[in-house]
């Protein structure tokens, strides 16, 4: 049997043979596209390519694209388990030609590949066409020998795709393959007539040969490409004789173990093969979600994360595990996938920990989640209801963390569905949040301003490694509002393109440069840089005096004080990063970073906050390998050797053939396009300024180096300076001293405390003058002097010996304009009404809210004027008005 491994291996194989240049596959989260949430399909990574605004040096490439779908158009999370093909995580194999080869050769490959290299039967292969696509149907014909019968011609629905409402599109050509009789649905069975598992499609071939301009409007693309996909699973599935993808080794090894943990067996029991399938895909997804830096949150990516391994647990539950299992099934998913992609092997200890705390964390919730949506089904039942309330679903989320499609899964069941508008409506203030934190994967585009100069093939030549100034023309000029124009006169701002720049442009976290263009009329700032495209650069500037005219010479000079400044901040990263992976373990990984000349910010994997130990062996390590005066020597290579020579690839990065190699020599080795200093002990020194958590499993370090390390010692020894002469203290003796104020604060406090409340309860007889009948029932409401709520809880106490029945209501204004308010109510009295109900209209009256048992109810609000109103609404209700 020919293994799923071996399929991935065989095609790239003959692709590569074919001319295809092997595109390693890109991460699920497409830094190339913000629009995707994931990386969705084998030709996400090459979109800019088809659009002309990337040209990669090659014009065939292959790939093995893993790929997730669990939202928007591509959503197959709810039949995932319940259906042969359904996954959240896939494999893509496709093979792609950029305006080289079109359908001849494409559906020539296909048919080489399928029937020669894996040996399907010829017999059991149809095509797909599109309606009015006569040269494709005459190729099938020609180089498959397919008769008119097994060629079939489909509407646009079926057969023609599209990357937009506008863009390259083209017709599609699909491979059937024949599963036989048995698994069809009947005498009408057939291609194009039924949605049966009979003829199942195996492979897309997209011939790009359009452009889509308008609604109703196509032109010719000058140079046609070919998109194709075809899923490893689905192909393995048909190559090992199985009819399920589930049953192929890929997903075997991972349900077995699942089933061994489980102590069942697949194939027994079919609620059991459903979880156990539900299992072992979400295994895969999160294995690899967590390989490619996502971290489960609630929001965004990092939410689907934590969707998958809730559901992940609650189908746990269905086969008898409570106890954390997922990280153990994830790390099978390593040992079979993990030589395919070495970054599950990378991350396998640090994406089990985070897997098991993420167990261990929702298992304490789930069961009693689980027992209140059962409580609410049998209460729904017994009433003939059938819809769980959008409200009720919603405080399940809130409560127990329980994604909506957990609560469908168990009601659906019983026949009962969830309201989701209703439930939508009530996370619409959570979605609106999570929508603004999250912004496709967080970057720029400015190809967008930029558009026009790179279709037109426009190119600037960096040569700042090197140098600092340059002479060049300017060969575009754009306005600030985004209009190419001719000429920038004085006091305006935009953007100057030129052939040769010395000027680093924004890119790989790392700050644009600044400095200055002088040229024959006039004399500008450059205020920052940016990277326009893979090959140009975008001087944001002001004209300071005269102007900037098109195609005139300029002499282009960067600020070298800041640029060595963002040099050593730049360095430093790569150290910090290596001290990182030293002291906290191979796990870490940089998930982000920012350098500027004042400071550096790095984003790094990690689960807790650091130690101060830990923090200190890391500022250690780091400026250790400043002392050492390290070489800091710099090579372009190819991308296979540097990585053989054991540079750090920055995963979610992408890299062309050619790669930049950073080596600290004894120290680190690192891919990075960015400025550097020429030896370690240039960064002078290295101080970490915070480090703190900004995502789940996410912790940023902030640090300054060099001059900006110094001053931020000199302000903080100024600062101590002026504590120890406040607290009257002499160095070193300045921890004892505070801790002795603080306690001496805090002892007073305490004395406070209680003087306060002997006062307040003193009040107690004073107070009862002002006892009255109302309603027939004794009711009480006076101000107290209660300098805190606690004083105010011993003054009612106190009140509540002296009134076994009745209600009373007492209220005290604090400091900075705070009103605390409480209501009590004696238990003889709650069949008519309690403290919550009665506070409830009161707390409106002193501006807030509160709640609280029956008998006792409490409020806090900052209007004191609003304290009479809101005894009279106390008063009202109990006269019951």
């Amino acid at each position: 049997m020919m293994t799923a491994t071996e399929i991935r291996a065989k095609f790239l194989e003959f692709f590569a043979s074919k001319g295809h240049q092997v595109v390693a596959s890109s991460p699920l989260v497409p830094r190339e596209d913000p629009t995707l949430l994931f990386t969705n399909a084998g030709m996400v990574q090459f979109k800019k390519v088809f659009l002309g605004q990337d040209k990669p040096g090659y014009t065939r490439a292959t790939t093995s694209q893993k790929c997730l779908r669990v939202g928007g158009k591509h959503n197959d999370l709810e039949n995932v388990g319940r259906t042969a093909r359904h996954h959240t995580f896939f494999e893509m194999l496709g093979n792609f030609s950029f305006g080289d080869y079109f359908k001849e050769d494409a559906i020539t490959y296909a048919w080489e590949f399928l029937t020669e290299v894996i040996g399907l039967d010829k017999s059991r292969l149809y095509a797909t066409v599109y309606l009015d696509d006569d040269e494709a149907h005459g190729l099938w014909k020609k180089i498959a020998g397919l008769t008119d019968d097994r060629i079939f011609r489909l509407g646009e629905k079926d057969n023609f795709w599209s990357m937009g409402d506008t863009g390259p599109c083209g017709p599609c050509s699909e491979i059937m393959f024949d599963r036989g009789e048995a698994v069809g649905c009947g005498p009408d069975c057939g291609i194009g007539k039924c949605d049966c598992d009979r003829y199942l499609e195996v492979w897309n071939l997209v011939f790009m040969q359009y452009d889509q301009i308008e609604p109703g409007k196509r032109v010719s693309l000058p140079r046609p490409s070919i998109d194709t996909g075809m899923g490893l699973e689905r192909i393995a599935a048909v190559v090992q004789g199985v009819h399920s993808n589930f049953d192929i080794d890929l997903f075997q090894t991972i349900i077995s173990s699942a089933a061994t943990i489980a102590g069942v067996t697949y194939g027994d029991n079919d609620e059991h093969d459903t979880a156990l399938r539900v299992i072992g895909d979400h295994s895969r997804s999160v294995a690899f979600l967590l390989a490619d830096g996502v971290m489960p949150s609630n929001e965004g990516r990092g939410y689907v994360l934590r969707r998958l391994i809730r559901r992940a647990l609650r189908f746990g539950k269905l086969i008898g595990l409570s106890d954390p299992f997922l990280y153990k099934t994830a790390g099978v998913v390593v040992d079979v996938m993990g030589e395919a992609f070495p970054e599950l092997v990378a991350s396998r200890e640090f994406m089990e920990r985070v897997v098991r705390e993420e167990e261990e964390r929702f298992g304490v919730t789930l069961d009693k989640g689980l027992a209140i949506l059962a409580e609410e089904l049998d209460r729904m039942t017994a009433a003939g209801e059938t819809v769980i309330t959008g409200d009720f679903a919603f405080k399940l989320y809130d409560t127990y963390g329980f994604p909506l499609d957990i609560v469908n899964d168990v009601a659906g069941k019983r026949g009962i569905t969830a309201d989701e508008a209703g439930y939508k409506a009530s996370m619409a203030e959570q979605k609106a949040r999570a929508k603004k934190a999250w912004k496709g994967s967080g970057e720029t585009d400015p190809a967008v301003l930029f558009l026009e100069l790179l279709e037109s093939g426009m190119k600037s030549r960096f040569v700042g490694y090197d140098q600092l100034t340059a002479s060049s023309r300017v060969n575009a000029l754009i306005s600030a509002e985004g209009q190419a124009v001719e000429r920038l006169v004085a006091g305006e701002t935009g953007y100057m393109v030129c052939a040769v720049t010395p000027f680093y442009g924004e890119s790989g976290g790392q700050a644009g440069d600044v400095g200055t263009v002088t040229t024959l009329t006039g004399d500008v700032a450059v205020l920052g840089t940016i990277k326009a495209g893979t090959e140009l650069t975008a001087h944001h500037i002001e004209v300071k005096t005269g102007e900037i005219l098109l195609d005139q010479e300029a002499e282009l000079a960067v600020d070298a004080a800041v640029r060595a400044a963002s040099a050593r901040n730049h360095t430093c990263t790569h150290l910090l990063h290596k001290a990182l992976k030293n002291v906290l373990g191979g796990h870490v990984n940089q998930a982000g970073s920012l350098v500027t000349p004042d400071r550096l910010r790095f984003d790094f994997s990690h689960v807790s906050a650091m130690t101060a130990e830990e923090l200190s062996r890391v500022e250690d390590e780091v400026n250790a390998a400043i002392l050492l005066d390290a070489p800091v020597v710099t090579e372009v290579l190819g991308l296979e050797a540097a990585r053989a020579k054991g540079a750090t690839a920055l995963f979610g990065e992408k890299y062309g053939d050619e790669v930049r190699v950073v080596d600290v020599q004894g120290v680190s080795m690192e891919l990075c396009g960015g400025t550097h200093i020429k030896a370690t002990g240039q960064a002078g020194s290295f101080y970490i300024l915070s480090e703190s958590g900004v995502a789940a499993g996410t912790r940023r370090i902030e640090a300054a180096t060099g001059v900006n390390a110094l001053n931020h010692v000199r302000a903080m020894r100024g600062e101590l300076d002026e504590t120890l002469k406040a607290v009257k203290a002499k160095p070193g003796e300045l921890a004892g001293r505070v801790k002795k104020l603080l306690d001496e604060i805090k002892a007073l406090g305490k004395d406070k405390e209680q003087l306060a409340a002997k006062l307040a309860s003193g009040q107690g007889r004073d107070l009862m003058a002002g006892l009255e009948e109302v309603n027939g029932v004794p009711l009480l409401c006076a101000r107290v002097d209660a300098p805190s709520v606690k004083a105010l809880r011993e003054a009612m106490d106190d009140l509540r010996s002296k009134l076994p029945s009745g209600v009373i209501a007492i209220a005290a204004e604090q400091e900075g304009g705070k009103v605390s308010l409480i209501v009590a109510v004696s238990k003889d009295l709650h069949g008519r009404f309690t403290a919550p109900v009665l506070i409830k209209d009161a707390a409106v009256a002193v501006g807030g809210s509160g709640g609280g048992r029956p008998d006792m109810a409490q409020a806090g609000g900052t209007n004191p004027a609003g304290i009479d109103e809101a005894f009279a609404k106390v008063k009202a209700a109990v006269a019951g008005e």
